[in-house]
């Protein structure tokens, strides 16, 4: 079997692959980027409803889950969210902001993908698609097999993402890679997921398409956005958020008024509306199927003005931060994103490259590094291909 040599193979055409590749090719490296797809960027391609949320201008290190809080601040630092806008805007790609910092195209995610594919062709990159990968060797250099071809190179870069997704063909083969090479793996697990409710919660999953304004909290991470009931249980931004933080056992509590003081409400309720039931004073805080329900919940029967205050007191602290014991989340299937991943106790957290292997680096959602909802696993993605790609 004939050999093709180059500087560098990149395993994985998303974002953190093209990163790396284009970065790499245009310092005059000669690279090759392999994917199993038939096109590039698949995962950019379906996010922020198709219109790519490509990165979020509040970048920082601690909105990042990992088991070291610390090894995301020199990627991010050394490559910013306004240093990608600088490429999008130099590409004329036409962008709004929207919420909390989301950046999003004007036009469509495929935008985002031309940009990298050209940038990629810039710096002569071979791209290769459809080659599914048979064996990763090393005999000195990285050897990759696929399609029947024979790649050869002194850097190898792992950018084929997790397990998030699978519809689109998302693995956990760089975990396989990993550990092939000496590197520990974090356990992964589903983030930025819908969490499952069962047992005493079991009346709120017949409240699907509810939504609300929300606080919700698990551990200390709290996200104020909306929350959205669901047939199987719990969703919605502030839901997604808190899902990167939460574990089996876990109870997530949600403010289902966070702009008031739910006791002082219903105390007030008692005094200007003491005949009225405590069913129709949370129909005029909650969303009228939701306050019947919570309404059963708190079991008081009768008037307001038959409550006592101390059940009224205790009621306003669960309105407040109503706790839910999730039984499960939704999985990989219905996951953005995943957490866990390569360990970073054996990365370089300037080039990304494994401390095991020299000349193999890992990079995108491969690493355990897990941004929060809205753009900022895209600029990991960016900060951590484009920090390996500078060393290749």
């Amino acid at each position: 079997m004939a050999t093709e040599r180059y500087d560098a193979i990149v395993l994985g055409a998303g974002a953190a692959g093209m990163m790396a590749a284009l970065t790499a090719g245009q310092r005059g490296r000669r690279v090759v980027a392999i994917d199993h797809a038939d096109a590039p960027g698949k995962k950019i391609l379906i996010s922020g409803g198709g219109r790519c949320n490509f990165t979020n201008i509040g970048t920082v290190p601690d909105r990042f889950v990992s088991k070291n809080p610390h090894f995301a601040k020199s990627a991010l630092g050394r490559y910013t969210a306004a240093d990608f806008i600088a490429l999008v805007d130099r590409h004329g790609i036409a962008w709004h902001e929207k919420t909390l910092g989301q950046l999003f195209c004007d036009g469509k995610a495929h935008q985002i993908v031309d940009m990298l594919a050209y940038e990629m062709r810039a710096g002569g990159v071979d791209l290769r698609l459809g080659h599914r990968i048979e064996s990763v060797t090393r005999d000195g250099d990285y050897v990759v097999v696929a399609n029947g071809t024979r790649f050869s190179a002194p850097s190898l870069v792992v950018a084929t993402g997790g397990p998030a997704i699978p519809q689109i063909g998302a693995t956990g083969y760089a975990y396989d890679l990993a550990r092939q090479f000496g590197c520990k793996v974090v356990e992964p697990r589903p983030a930025l997921v819908p969490l499952t409710l069962g047992g005493d919660a079991l009346a709120f999953r017949g409240l699907a398409g509810v939504a609300l304004d929300t606080v919700a909290k698990c551990g200390k991470a709290a996200f104020r956005e909306a929350s959205l009931l669901t047939h199987k249980g719990l969703s919605g931004p502030a839901i997604l958020q808190v899902s990167s933080y939460w574990r089996h056992g876990d109870s997530v509590a949600i403010d289902l008024l966070p702009e008031r003081d739910a006791t002082a409400a219903l105390l007030e309720a008692k005094r200007m509306r003491p005949r009225t039931e405590l069913r129709r004073v949370l129909a005029d805080l909650l969303p009228d199927r939701l306050a019947g329900v919570v309404a059963d919940a708190l079991a008081m029967p009768g008037n307001m003005a038959d409550q006592p205050n101390a059940k009224l007191e205790a009621a306003g602290r669960r309105l407040n931060g109503w706790d839910f014991t999730p039984n499960g989340t939704e999985g990989f299937a219905k996951a953005e994103v995943t957490v866990g991943g390569v360990d970073t106790a054996g990365l370089s957290s300037r080039t990304m490259e494994a401390k095991a292997a020299p000349g193999l680096y890992f990079v995108g959602e491969a690493v355990d590094v897990t941004g929060w909802l809205g753009g900022y696993n895209f600029q990991w993605a960016w900060a951590s291909g484009w920090s390996a790609g500078l060393v290749l």
